[in-house]
């Protein structure tokens, strides 16, 4: 018998009597309800741990994985508990009354079993998929069977154009108006490698639209995000940032808030604790975040060594068909530069390190890295080819002249000052108080430096929730050092993390020494 309005009301009033509090845990892009196990509504409902559930008030809604819980200094029975990400998204206050109820499975279920079986999907099954996942309908055990799916069965190309699309269809997509509009970006896996800071001042001198959306580190010692939060703010709302934009050609800021591709966050919260980074899931995130931020010419930097994201130059020219090729079907210019990845970019790994390189480039400052500084020009050299009024081949000496004369130093100091400066002296940078060196065991040639290795020592450190902690490398693959000669050193805000690391550079410094002749040159495409 159907029930009358009425009663269907007050049979939810007596059901959902429960009070909101916020449970400080973080739980990285994932909404948690905690309920007690006592409650009536989780007896009376029948709730299991980890089901999904719609919680309600105040006319908003959120999807939310349940946790059961039998400790009430976490929630007791009339109340309803929500992690620091859905305390958040459902913007109501604690003591504010809720209501819960059992969420309706997520209707593109069907199509993540037929890819789980190893079927192709069509682009209106990636569109439902990806539209799901935005919403975060998909739990972290949903997530994670198409993430490994898409990786075991490996999508083919039109595969990989669908779910990029289909990407960029959900959340925000911006329109600058303008022609061209250029954007810089690298597939990661190399410290330093702060090739992007510098770029952005030299290409908006030019004059060419940059709107620069970067991310923060999640596995690496910094993100170009964090290394730019030393010199300005970069938490900044977005109609702010799209002045600054348009007054300057130019910004540096962190992508976080922007809403862009929206399902590319949620699927790297599965993705990176996996240590899975497929080649056509890499190439969707890439391209799905450079079409919805506007962008309309990308330079891409796919860097090649044995210790890098990519190991071998087959592989690279493979992944760059498959960027060439997705690109091409989503209207977006693409200039792919195949770099040197088999040691870090720079001198020092870690924000404030990465930060005073950066500085000392733009300042021409004699320390300043020349290889950090080389491959800028050169990256630059190739975005301000993207102006049709460039000639081929003449974007490096523009873009060297930016740079020697100061216009580079001028335009970065505006974009910094814009975004809220902080002091900074390169000279003199806020280093971590502890340190210690790592030497040589004995004389030879640095022939390789492990740049996992040295990320990992310098996140022991601290790096990059502590800004001034990091590696700050003192000889490269070439170099002749003699037993006992510092290799690098690293600097921690706290003992005990001074300690990991140094217990880890006694296990694997990173360095290996040996015989100039059996240094492995990589022949990049530069």
């Amino acid at each position: 018998m159907k029930k009358s309005p009425s009663e269907t009301v007050a049979l939810d009033d007596t059901l959902s009597p429960l009070s909101l509090k916020r449970v400080g845990i973080d739980t990285y892009r994932e909404n948690v309800a905690y309920l007690h196990r006592e409650c009536d509504l989780y007896r009376a409902e029948g709730f299991q741990a980890l089901s999904k559930v719609e919680v309600r008030a105040n006319g908003q809604r959120i999807l939310a994985s349940l946790n059961v819980v039998d400790d009430t200094s976490i929630v007791d029975p009339m109340q309803l508990g929500l992690s620091e990400d859905a305390f958040a998204s459902l913007g109501a206050r604690e003591g504010h009354p809720v209501s819960v109820s059992q969420a309706e499975p997520p209707a593109s279920i069907p199509a993540l079993h037929r890819k789980l079986a190893g079927e192709r999907l069509s682009r209106d099954d990636f569109r439902g998929i990806i539209r799901d996942i935005a919403d975060l309908r998909y739990s972290k055990i949903e997530l994670t069977a198409f993430v490994v799916a898409c990786d075991r069965g490996e999508l083919d190309r039109e595969e990989v154009f669908y779910l990029s699309d289909a990407m960029v269809r959900v959340g925000r997509r911006l329109d600058w108006h303008e022609h061209p509009v250029v954007d810089k970006h690298c597939i990661g896996g190399i410290p330093g490698n702060r090739t992007s800071m510098l770029l952005v001042p030299i290409v908006a001198a030019h004059g060419l639209l940059c709107p620069k959306t970067s991310s923060r580190a999640i596995t690496s010692p910094s993100g170009t995000a964090d290394t730019i939060e030393v010199l300005a703010n970069v938490d900044l709302p977005f109609d702010v940032l799209g002045d600054i934009v348009r007054t300057h050609r130019g910004c540096l800021a962190w992508g976080g808030t922007s809403q862009l591709s929206p399902a590319d966050d949620v699927l790297i919260s599965v993705e990176r604790p996996l240590s899975i980074d497929s080649p056509g899931q890499m190439v969707a995130s890439i391209l799905s975040k450079k079409v919805a931020a506007g962008s309309t010419h990308l330079l891409l930097d796919i860097p090649v060594g044995p210790h890098a994201k990519v190991r071998s130059m087959p592989e690279a020219r493979q992944l760059r068909k498959l960027f060439e090729f997705v690109a091409g079907r989503m209207g977006l210019t693409l200039d792919v530069v195949i770099t040197d990845g088999s040691q870090p970019v720079g001198q020092g790994i870690g924000p404030v390190l990465e930060a005073r390189d950066v500085m000392r480039v733009l300042t021409n400052h004699p320390d300043a890295p020349m290889d950090l500084r080389q491959k800028a020009l050169r990256l630059a050299g190739r975005m301000l080819e993207f102006d049709p009024d460039v000639r081929g081949g003449d974007g490096f000496g523009i873009a060297r002249d930016i740079l020697d004369s100061g216009r580079a130093l001028e335009k970065m100091q505006a974009i910094i000052a814009a975004q809220g400066g902080k002091p900074f002296d390169p000279d003199a940078p806020p280093l971590a108080p502890h340190d210690f060196d790592v030497v040589a065991p004995e004389s030879g040639v640095v022939i390789g430096i492990d740049n996992l290795k040295l990320a990992r020592i310098a996140r022991l450190a601290g790096a990059p929730k502590a800004a001034g902690a990091g590696v700050d490398l003192l000889a490269r693959i070439g170099d002749r050092v003699e037993a006992g000669q510092a290799l690098y050193r690293v600097y921690a805000a706290y003992r005990n993390e001074l300690a990991f690391a140094h217990q880890s550079s006694e296990r694997d410094s990173g360095f290996t020494l040996g015989q100039a002749d059996q240094i492995t040159r990589l022949n990049v495409e530069f």
